[in-house]
This record gives structure tokens, sequence and C-alpha cells, in this order.
């Protein structure tokens, strides 16, 4: 029988199969479409899945393909009405080595995740697609390409369309706002730098031009026109010209094009027996804040260590806080995407560290021991620091990999129970690392293999309690 059958080969399903295969768990990564997606949609990366794909070894070949988001610059016609920061750059510190967001477009980011898949031994089959499945107790019977597929687990990664939601029957709550509706497009052009990320507001909305790191083109962002669900080339060239008042300013190439409505949707459950949801699949947002690629990618993260646990011997219970951890992050997101938009159309478009998701936790979850909170405010469920010791190595690099790590500060720790034979033990003998950390002397910290923590154990003698 197949371990895990997967549906769809976007950034989630690729993080999901790249979680596996290093954890050597067989699966098949199945995609109805034919060829891979070919489009800029989701082209932030948030620090928090920098650390991610850090971890699946895919980071250091996004930063060599992506980079910085530009300078907005707004404009009426020729005129410059003011240039601002999209959010104001950070400096890298031994506990947040990537602060700041990083550019890629999406159909790069999801070339790197299968050049990385194919190194594990991994590879997405374009044009299969799954067209039915039924479950029992001890398994999933799926059609997959017109054959038969037996697997233990079936995960839904395959979009905001997506066929294994529906056919769960799980609801897909929320609101499409019809009135609120753009053109994404990425094409060539000639006639303006690339700088900036230039803005033309108009009555019907605002038309953006960003140029894509690592590329030759230009992501377009503009209402969409009366009468015409998606214009040729020589229409978009048309509302350019139309809005920024520039005959100079050309279309060259059209590479791709969507209409986007406003969806603000997502499932009450992630799991349904056998079937897990994950990414678009579960949740779909507004673009503001560039949340949904990032969420799906953690939606990923996390799962993948626990349908290897459970697979490998470990309790099948493990499964049930998939849904218990990510639940509640994908809410909070869903607010945050809709906040984000009313306050882009009063106060312009601005980030802050509220979009980088350092600060999702699963404080008070069910792998979060409650009792006990460090100096510098850490508990268990949240992130794990990064961090550097004497000899050069960051914590980071040790925790890199399927395994647990188990951080023993100093030479009389405690023992926390653990929850998998898989563990590393670090001993940290640094000051300044049990300082970042804010636990005593003899602490114990067990980092999981997602980089949150699992639990912090101390001396009698420390009284730092949370509820």
């Amino acid at each position: 029988m197949l371990p895990v059958l997967i549906a769809g080969a976007g950034p989630t399903g690729l993080t999901l199969a790249i979680d596996l295969a290093r954890r050597n768990i067989p699966f098949r990564l199945v995609e109805a479409a034919t060829e891979p997606f070919n489009g800029s949609r989701g082209k932030g990366i948030q620090p928090r899945t920098q650390e991610v794909f850090e971890d699946l070894g895919v980071l250091e070949r996004l930063l060599a393909h992506g980079g910085p988001y530009p300078r907005m610059r707004a404009y009426r016609g020729y005129q410059v009405l003011g240039d601002h920061q999209l959010f104001v750059p950070r400096e890298a510190t031994d506990a947040v080595p990537y602060p700041n967001g990083l550019m890629s477009p999406q159909w790069r980011t999801e070339a790197l995740l299968r050049e990385r898949l194919a190194e594990l031994g991994g590879a997405v089959e374009f044009g299969t697609p799954l067209t039915g499945f039924t479950q029992d107790e001890n398994g999933v019977s799926a059609t997959v390409g017109g054959q038969s597929v037996r697997a233990c687990y079936l995960v839904g990664a395959d979009g905001g369309r997506s066929f294994v939601r529906k056919t769960l029957g799980v609801d897909f709550l929320g609101e499409t706002i019809e009135t609120q509706q753009m053109l994404v497009g990425d094409l060539r052009l000639t006639g303006l730098d690339r700088e900036f990320w230039h803005i033309w507001r108009g009555e019907s909305g605002p038309l953006a031009l960003c140029p894509l790191a690592g590329t030759d083109t230009f992501q377009l962002i503009a209402p969409p026109p009366d009468g015409v669900e998606l214009p040729t080339l020589a229409g978009l060239q048309e509302l350019v010209t139309a809005a920024t008042g520039r005959a100079e300013l050309r279309l060259t190439e059209l590479r791709w094009l969507s209409r986007y409505r406003a969806n603000v949707r997502m499932v009450d459950r992630y799991r349904v027996g056998r079937v897990f949801l994950a990414g678009d699949a579960a949740h779909v947002h507004s673009p503001a804040g560039g949340q949904g690629l990032n969420t799906g990618v953690q939606d990923a993260y996390n799962l993948g260590w626990k349908l290897a646990a459970v697979l490998s011997g470990e309790p099948a219970e493990l499964l049930e806080t998939y849904q218990a951890e990510r639940l509640p992050v994908a809410a909070d997101v869903l607010g945050l995407s809709s906040r984000l938009v009313e306050r882009d159309a009063t106060e312009g478009i601005r980030r802050g560290k509220e979009t980088d998701q350092l600060d999702i936790s699963y404080r008070g979850g069910p792998l979060a021991r409650p009792g006990w909170q460090s100096a510098t405010g850490l508990a268990a469920g949240d992130r794990a620091p990064d961090a550097r010791l004497a000899d050069g190595r960051r914590l980071f690099e040790l925790f890199r990999g399927p395994h647990w790590t188990r951080l023993e500060f100093g030479t009389s720790a405690t023992t926390p129970e653990l929850t998998s034979q898989n563990v590393r033990t670090v001993v940290v003998t640094e000051e300044s690392v049990r300082a970042s950390y804010g636990v005593p002397e003899g602490a114990v910290v067990l980092v999981r293999p997602d980089g949150y923590l699992g639990a912090i154990e101390v001396p009698a003698r420390a009284v730092h309690t949370v509820g």
C-alpha cells in the first residue's frame, strides 16, 4: 500500500513531498494540469517560510534567483507623487537570520521546489488527475489517471477549487466579493525602469507594474475592463496607456494573465478520516500581505513530520494535532488579510512584522506542554530562535533535518519526557545562547522537527509560569 498520495503539485504539495522524501516515506505527487504553473501569482516569501525552506534545502537557490522588494513609486501621469518602502528593511540577527520578505515569482519557486524534490528522488506526475476516492478505516482507495491506487493517507493540496474538499463535502465558509476584482498578469515591456514598483491611481483602482526579481518581466495589477474576462495584449496596452498617459510604455509580450475575484474562505475541518486538506484547498485569502502561499507551505511543513512519524510507528493520535494547530492559524491569517485590505485603502500599502509569520505560535495546543515561560517570553509552542554557537555553527544548522533536537543548557540538565526516539542532543554552554532563550542553567529545551518548541524543562527553582 502506498503510504501517502498527494493531490496537487503547487507550493503546498511540493513542500509536503520534499519533507516526506527526506524522511524516506514513499509517496505519489499527482497533478491534473499537464504542465507546471507559469505565473507569478504568489511572489512573496515571508521570513518564516524562508526558515522552512532553509531546513528543506531550498533557500540558498531561492536567494540566488530572487531578490528584495523594490521601493514603491506613485505617479500621476509623468509626475512623481512620492516613494516609499513596502516595509522597512530590518537587519539580520542571530535569532532572526531572515528578517525581510523575499520576492520570487511563484513559477520559479515551484521550479526550485521541483528541482529539490528531484534531488531526493521524487517527481511530479503531471497530467494525472485524481478523479475519485473512497476511504475506510484502513486506507483510501483512489482513482488516479484512470488507475486504481490504494494509500494509507490522501492529502488534498489541490487549490481553491479542490476536488478533494468537494468530494469530502467539507464546507468552504466565507464569501466571494464580486465587486472586488483585478487583473494579475506577467508581461514584458519597454519604456519603464526596473528600479521601482510603479503605481498609477485611477477612479476604478490602481494600476501597478512591479519588476519581478530575477527576471526581465513585470507583474501587472490593474482593474479589469468592462465586457471582457481576460483582455488580449492589445487590450492591456490600451488599459496601460489610458491609466499612465505614457505612449512610450509599450507591452511586448504577455506571459500569463488571470482575473482575481476577492475570495475569503476557509474550511471548518482540516481532516476527515484518512484524508487531509492543506494550502488553498483549506483556505483562500486576499493577496494583501502575501500570506496565502506561505500559509500553505507551513500547513505542509506541520503535516509532513506528523505523517512520517505515524507511518513509522508513532501513535495515530499525533495526526489529530494537525487540525488543532493549523486551523486557528488559517483563521488568524484570513482576518489579517482582510484588515490589510481595509488599511491599504485608507493609509496606503505598508507592511510590518504582522506579515512575517515569525510570531505564529502553537501555545495552548495539544503538543505544547504548558506551565513555564522563559525570561525572554518563550514558551512551548513558540518558534525556536536561531543562535550562533562558539564554534560558528548556528542552531538552525543543527535543527536541519527530520529529527527532534534536545538542547541541554549546561551539564546538569533535567530530562523531559521525549515523544520520539529520533532526537539529536546538543549541549549548549554559551551564555549568550542561554540568555537569548531566557532559560536558567540546567534547562532542557526540546525542539520539534518543524522548529517549534515542544517543551521547556527547568530546574525546580525556576518560577516563570504561564497559564
